[in-house]
């Protein structure tokens, strides 16, 4: 940014799509579908990765961005520390928000709901899908606690490749979270700053649609 560029000039006009009451599906989570293959085949940088809100016991918030891994019916899936200050959080809150924001495709979704840990048999399948190195990585990351230096990781990694080989097991403080949707936000950039916001709230077992102002 020059020295002449103001950050509250910086401007962006959104005309590359619209959403339409007509055009969207009846169901979020089919018009999630839509939209995550549109952003998979758009080629977008890390099209899977998503910010994820949690508060804290004394009501303060803290947000991270995380990768999904999965999502169905049943709701949308992450994996992470269950020790991490999100796992702690979680614990604590079980309530939590994300977000994708594709910002290519000038579109961002939200969702709001309850999140419970996923099985372990789910947990173990998905840890042995993922590369040694990262296997490894997380038996040697105390994520979120202080450490002296990156020397602690490496030497922990190296630890824990050399007492579990090539077959590290899942640790029993890592596994995954599922975020069951109760509200969603479909959110389409407009000219004019008149966005397009479709919102998706549970109401018993039925899909509320609305659209809200932008």
């Amino acid at each position: 940014m020059t020295e002449t560029t103001r950050i509250a000039d910086l401007r962006k006009s959104y005309e590359r799509d619209e959403l339409d009451e007509s055009a969207s599906a009846a169901d979020p989570l089919q018009q999630f579908q839509t939209w995550f293959d549109q952003a998979l085949k758009a080629e977008l940088p890390e099209p899977n990765a998503m910010t994820l809100a949690t508060v804290a016991a004394d009501g303060r918030p803290s947000t991270r961005v995380v990768l999904i891994k999965g999502f169905d019916a049943r709701g949308l899936v992450w994996y992470t520390n269950y020790s991490s200050r999100k796992g702690q959080e979680l614990e604590h809150q079980p309530w939590a928000a994300l977000q994708f924001h594709w910002v290519e495709l000038e579109r961002v979704v939200r969702i709001e709901g309850r999140v419970e840990k996923v099985s372990g048999t789910e947990s173990d399948a998905y840890y042995a899908s993922r590369p040694l190195d990262s296997r490894l990585g997380a038996w040697a990351s105390p994520q979120s606690q202080v450490i002296a230096s990156r020397t602690v990781l490496v030497t922990a990694a190296a630890q824990a490749a050399a007492r579990h080989l090539l077959s590290p097991p899942r640790p029993p403080h890592w596994g995954g979270y599922r975020l069951q949707p109760d509200r969603w936000e479909f959110w389409q950039g407009r000219k004019s700053r008149l966005h397009d916001r479709l919102r998706y709230r549970l109401e018993g077992s039925a899909w509320v649609r609305e659209r809200l102002a932008p």
